[in-house]
């Protein structure tokens, strides 16, 4: 059985949603659980979670004989990729990061460098279906900084797109000392990610 397929029916079956694994050097096979997405009901992983998920897999991976030195079992974190529709939907207005497969090239229409790839902005449902990011260049203001009332702000740029056409998407590991806004989701509590590691 493939590695893949051992380990996220091993996730599922014990009710959570694999969301990456990764092979790193050293032996180290990394696995990034998250919670099934319940609408209004927002939970998180926790250590507890990891752990339950590590034995599982260390059984699992030792029953299939799968090779590795190191298994690791962690929360997405505040930089959670987004590789699926439904976690589009999840994250919908949300500050994301998008890297496209290839420039904008003359698509771009001299709106944006033919030769970007990369976006950061708010994700949103694109009215001709598929996704958007929208995004303003406006630089940031600075703490203590006055904003001119009569200044014109930078308009807003949308970019769509399908899934096909993305390399990556993440969200935007944006931490706000103040709190987060009601109902913002990027991760952990506090930013924190939930970790089990074993050798």
């Amino acid at each position: 059985m493939a590695l893949q397929e051992i380990v996220e029916q091993t996730v599922t079956g014990l009710g959570y949603e694999l969301v990456e694994i990764e092979r790193s050097a050293g032996g180290l096979l990394r696995i990034t659980i998250d919670l099934p997405w319940n609408p209004g009901d927002e939970q998180f992983i926790n250590v507890e979670d990891c752990e339950k998920v590590t034995r599982q897999l260390q059984f699992a991976l030792e029953v299939e004989g799968a090779e590795y030195k190191r298994l690791e079992v962690s929360s997405p974190g505040i930089d959670r990729p987004l590789r699926s529709e439904k976690d589009f939907e999840r994250f919908a207005g949300q500050a994301v990061d998008v890297t496209l497969k290839t420039p904008m090239g003359a698509a771009a229409d001299g709106q944006v460098a033919a030769n970007r790839k990369k976006f950061r902005g708010t994700l949103e449902r694109a009215e001709a279906g598929g996704w958007q990011v929208v995004w303003s260049d406006e630089p940031p203001v600075k703490p203590g900084q006055k904003v001119s009332r009569k200044k014109e702000p930078a308009p807003l740029r949308a970019l769509g797109f399908t899934l096909d056409e993305l390399k990556e998407a993440r969200l935007a590991p944006i931490v706000d000392f103040k709190g987060r806004k009601s109902g913002e989701i990027a991760g952990q509590a506090a930013g924190k990610r939930a970790v089990s590691s074993t050798d």
